[in-house]
């Protein structure tokens, strides 16, 4: 791999989140990704881009297993044990018209007309925040993505609770909840303190007495999941998902572009849409994707039980190991996307995750800002950082 000198640097920061956060996680999707996909015991290590493609969209999947996303969510936000019934559910968990229900409305308020309305929430907050570094103050990139990504849930669910405190409980939440789906033993306490956590930002996300039952996510005329006010669970889920991925994906962005001395790119209305998406690829919120098969079947042609385990690497499926991200010779656009899943499976938010970082980028290159201090979070459920400070270059 052919890696300038700031890329390097930039490379280097960044696996800091790993390698302090999740050390042999990582050590051991880094020694098995020779190959497509291996198989240990009943776990499936996947980590070709078509192996990844075809797990997503022709293998059936239990959603609701235990060690998956839609287990874990279920489990922490409706309180069921996984493979429970349950009237509600959550996206991660819901098949068939369910699931096709809850992305239509999600659909709405997700798409680009939606996207544009929440940007009249986050647009003036950026102007607000990053005022101090043009008086060669500092800003902390994480407490940023924590109010954007709170004033967002905010509006999309219509809550009238203050944005930080709704991005802590859901980021607490998360957290928790991995925890207690982490492989190994039991932690003690592990399953109330996801449910204590869970309860706090359901509370947390009601909508307000204005809103009623007409909110974004809580009506079928609203801009939002279309399954009704009294779904908490699906509104916790929503809030889970937006904080965790932005407060992730945000701040790392941001240091890989200081690092790699990427503003001018940033800076160009023509590149910077497409050095979002390599950004996005590169760094990979959301690096692996737990699941497990429902039937029979293949995966970059090795067979596959029903039951059996998968671990989807999209950090490898995107090349986000050995690629950098360059505005002007760009991965292939289906590259970029696998961070996203493929096909049913595909997030209905990568719109909005592409418009808050095109947004932040814009708003930081007139600063050229540097990296001044850097702190993993070791808790998170995301591999990111705890704080990240910056300051205008020069």
């Amino acid at each position: 791999m052919s890696t300038r000198p700031s890329q390097a640097a930039a490379r280097r920061r960044d696996r800091r989140v790993y390698l302090r956060a999740h050390p042999i996680l990582f050590a051991l999707l880094a020694a098995t990704r020779g190959r497509p996909v291996r198989r240990f015991g009943r776990t499936l290590l996947v980590h070709d881009a078509a192996a990844y493609r075809e797990a997503l969209t022709r293998l059936p999947l239990d959603r609701t297993a235990a060690g998956t996303t839609g287990g874990a969510a279920r489990a922490a936000l409706t309180g069921e044990a996984c493979g429970a019934g349950g009237a509600g559910g959550v996206l991660f968990d819901q098949e068939g018209g369910a699931h096709r229900d809850g992305r239509r409305g999600l659909a709405v308020g997700l798409g680009a007309a939606g996207v544009e309305e929440l940007r009249a929430v986050w647009r003036p907050l950026l102007v607000r925040r990053l005022a101090p570094l043009a008086r060669g103050g500092e800003v902390d990139l994480v407490e940023l993505a924590r109010e954007l990504s709170g004033s967002v849930v905010c509006a999309l669910l219509g809550s009238p609770s203050e944005p930080r405190a709704v991005a802590v409980a859901a980021a607490e939440a998360a957290a928790a909840s991995v925890r207690d789906h982490l492989p190994g033993p039991p932690r003690p306490g592990g399953t109330s303190a996801a449910v204590r956590t869970a309860d706090r930002l359901r509370v947390l996300l009601r909508p307000g007495p204005a809103t009623g039952s007409d909110t974004t996510a809580g009506s079928d005329t609203g801009s939002g999941c279309g399954h009704g006010s009294g779904d908490e669970a699906l509104r916790a889920m929503l809030a889970v998902a937006a904080v965790n991925t932005t407060v992730a994906a945000l701040p790392r962005a941001v240091a890989w572009c200081a690092d790699a001395g990427l503003w001018g790119d940033a800076a160009d209305e023509r590149l910077r849409p497409v050095l979002v998406g390599e950004l996005l690829r590169v760094t990979s919120a959301s690096p692996l994707l737990p699941r497990v098969a429902a039937a029979d079947g293949a995966v970059g042609g090795c067979p596959v039980r029903g039951g059996d385990r998968l671990l989807l690497v999209a950090r490898h499926a995107a090349e986000a190991h050995r690629r950098d991200p360059d505005a002007r010779r760009p991965a292939a656009p289906g590259a970029a996307q696998l961070v996203f899943g493929a096909g049913p499976h595909a997030c209905p938010g990568a719109r909005l995750a592409r418009a808050q970082l095109a947004d932040v980028l814009e708003e930081l290159a007139p600063y050229r800002p540097v990296v001044t201090r850097a702190r993993v979070d070791r808790r998170a459920a995301l591999p990111g950082w705890r704080s990240l400070q910056v300051r205008a270059g020069a």
